[in-house]
C-alpha cells in the first residue's frame, strides 16, 4: 500500500467513525442477517434433497428469504424504500396469484418463466451499474466493466432461452429441435465475437455500443441455444436454465456489491449445474453438449416401419389381472400429471396393498417435464415414500413382477433406447418394463410421446393398451377391484 493510499484509508475511517456508532451497528446487523439467510438457504437445499425433509427445507428457504428481504429494506444504503416496497407488493401479489392458480402440470413452464425474470433483472442491473458506476479508474474500473459485461451476457442468454423453454413446454412452440445449418459454428462465432467485444469494451473504458451489440448477440444466442434442443430433453433444459439464472443472480450481486446475492446465486448456479450433470448421465447425454445447447437431435418419425398390431384391454380385465397378481409396479409419466390421476392411483394402491399385493412405483430421473415432478405428485396424493423407488433401484425387479402399469409415460419406458441405435433416444437409460409378465399402458391414443418417437413397447406380445383418460381409467379399475 502506498503512502497516499494509507492516508486515504485513514481519512475514510475517521469519516466513518464521525457518523456515529449507530451506522456501524446497523451494518453489522445487516451483514449478520445476510449470513444467517445464507446458512438457511444452504439448509434449504440440504432439506430438499430428501422427501422426508423436503417440508423443513421449504421452511428454511422461506425464513431465509424473509430475513434477506427485511435486511435489504433496513440497509442504510437503500434510499428509495418506498419504491422498493411498491415493487415488493406488486411482485408479491403476482406471485400469490400464480401460486393459487397454477396447476402442478404447469409448474415446468412456470419455472422456466421465472428463470426469464431473473435473466431480465440481471440485464437491467448490468445496464444500471454501467450508467451509474460513479468515479472509477484503473484496475477497479476494469473489474467492474467485466462484471457488467458478463452479467448482461448471462442475463440475456437466460432471458430468451427461458422464454423459448416456456413456449416449448406450453405447446406454443414446436417441441422439435431447430436444426439450422452450421448451428454449432454459429454458436461458436457468437461466443468468440462476444469475447472480443468484452476486450474492446474494457479497453475503451466502457463503450455503450459494444454493450448493446453484445446484448443483441446474447439474446439471439439464448434463443437459438434452447430452440436447438428437442422435446425429450426439456427436463435437462429447465435444470440448465436454473443454473444459468443462478450465475446471472451472482453476477448481479457482484455489480451491486451484495454478498448475499452472490452467495445465493452461486448456490443456485452450482446446484443447477450438478443436477444437470446427474440428469445428463441418466439420459446418456454429454454435459458439455448440454452447456453448448447443441445436443438436440433431429427427430424423424418413420411411418414405414411396421411394428405389428397392438392389443387393447378393458378396465375390468385389468382389475382381474391385478387381483391375481403378487407384485405390481407403477411407472408414472406426464400423462398422469395432465389427467390428475395421482389420487385414484393412490386409492388403487391402497386397495391392492390391503389385499396383500406388493405395489411399488418406479420413477425415471426425467419423468414428467421437471426433475422430481412425479415424486411431488405422488407425495401430494399421500403415496408412502418407502414404495417410491428410483430407476436404478427397481430396474432389476421388473423380471420378477407380474403386472406393470405404465400411466402416461412414453419415452422413459421406450425399449428403442436400447434396441435401435438410430433412435433419437438411443443410449438413454430407461425403465425396462417390458421384462415384466404383463404390461398395461394407459394412453389416450397411439400417437408418439412428447419427443415424437414411436414406442415399440406398445406392440409387444405382453403389452396391452388401455385407452382413455388416465384418471377415468384408474377410477374404473378401482371400482372393479
Amino acid at each position: 500500500m502506498s503512502t497516499n493510499q494509507m492516508v486515504i484509508a485513514q481519512v475514510s475511517s475517521i469519516e466513518s467513525a464521525s457518523q456515529g456508532s449507530g451506522f456501524v451497528v446497523d451494518m453489522a446487523l445487516i451483514n449478520g442477517a445476510y449470513f444467517v439467510a445464507a446458512i438457511l438457504f444452504i439448509l434449504s437445499l440440504a432439506g430438499l434433497s430428501k422427501q422426508e425433509t423436503a417440508e423443513n427445507g421449504n421452511w428454511y428457504g422461506i425464513v431465509g428469504m424473509a430475513i434477506a428481504l427485511i435486511a435489504t429494506i433496513a440497509n442504510p444504503a437503500v434510499d428509495q424504500i418506498q419504491m422498493l416496497l411498491i415493487a415488493m407488493v406488486i411482485g408479491g401479489a403476482i406471485g400469490t396469484r400464480l401460486a393459487l392458480k397454477v396447476e402442478m402440470t404447469q409448474m415446468p413452464e412456470l419455472v422456466a418463466m421465472l428463470h426469464s425474470f431473473v435473466g431480465l433483472a440481471a440485464v437491467a442491473v448490468g445496464y444500471n451499474s454501467f450508467l451509474e458506476h460513479g468515479e472509477m479508474s484503473g484496475m477497479i474500473l476494469n473489474i467492474h466493466l467485466v462484471e457488467v459485461f458478463l452479467g448482461v451476457f448471462i442475463g440475456a442468454v437466460t432471458f430468451t432461452g427461458s422464454v423459448v423453454a416456456f413456449g416449448k413446454l406450453r405447446g406454443i412452440l414446436s417441441s422439435s429441435p431447430l436444426m439450422l445449418p452450421h448451428r454449432h459454428k454459429m454458436n461458436l462465432i457468437a461466443g468468440l465475437v462476444s469475447f472480443g467485444l468484452m476486450i474492446y469494451f474494457v479497453k475503451q473504458e466502457g463503450d455503450m455500443n459494444a454493450l448493446i451489440i453484445m446484448s443483441a448477440i446474447a439474446l439471439i444466442f439464448g434463443w437459438h441455444l434452447v430452440a436447438s434442443i428437442g422435446g425429450a430433453d426439456m427436463p435437462v433444459v429447465v435444470s440448465m436454465l436454473n443454473s444459468y439464472s443462478g450465475w446471472a443472480a451472482a453476477a448481479a450481486g457482484f455489480m451491486l456489491g451484495n454478498d448475499l446475492l452472490i452467495v445465493t446465486g452461486a448456490l443456485v448456479g452450482s446446484s443447477g449445474a450438478i443436477l444437470s450433470y446427474i440428469m445428463c448421465r441418466a439420459m446418456n447425454r454429454s454435459f458439455i453438449s448440454v452447456i453448448a445447447g447443441g445436443f438436440g437431435t433431429e427427430v424423424t418419425i418413420s411411418g414405414d416401419h411396421d411394428y405389428g398390431e397392438h392389443t387393447e384391454i378393458q378396465a375390468e380385465d385389468v382389475a382381474d389381472m391385478l387381483n391375481n397378481a403378487r407384485s405390481v409396479i407403477i411407472t408414472p409419466g406426464y400423462g398422469m400429471a395432465v389427467a390428475q390421476a395421482q389420487y385414484p392411483v393412490y386409492d388403487m394402491t391402497k386397495k391392492l396393498r390391503d389385499k396383500g399385493i406388493e405395489v411399488r412405483f418406479g420413477i425415471h430421473p426425467v419423468a414428467g417435464r421437471l426433475p422430481g415432478h412425479m415424486n411431488v405428485l405422488l407425495a401430494e396424493a399421500k403415496v408412502p415414500y418407502d414404495i417410491v423407488l428410483e430407476m436404478d433401484e427397481i430396474n432389476d425387479d421388473f423380471s420378477k413382477t407380474d403386472v406393470v402399469l405404465v400411466i402416461g409415460a412414453n419415452d422413459t419406458v421406450n425399449p428403442a433406447a436400447q434396441e435401435d441405435p438410430t433412435s433419437p433416444i438411443a443410449g438413454m437409460p430407461v425403465l425396462e418394463v417390458w421384462n415384466a409378465k404383463h404390461v398395461i399402458a394407459f394412453k389416450r391414443s397411439m400417437n408418439p410421446g412428447y419427443a415424437g418417437v414411436q414406442n415399440p413397447l406398445f406392440f409387444k406380445e405382453n403389452t396391452s393398451m388401455l385407452f382413455g383418460d388416465a384418471k377415468a381409467s384408474v377410477d374404473d379399475i378401482v371400482k372393479n377391484l
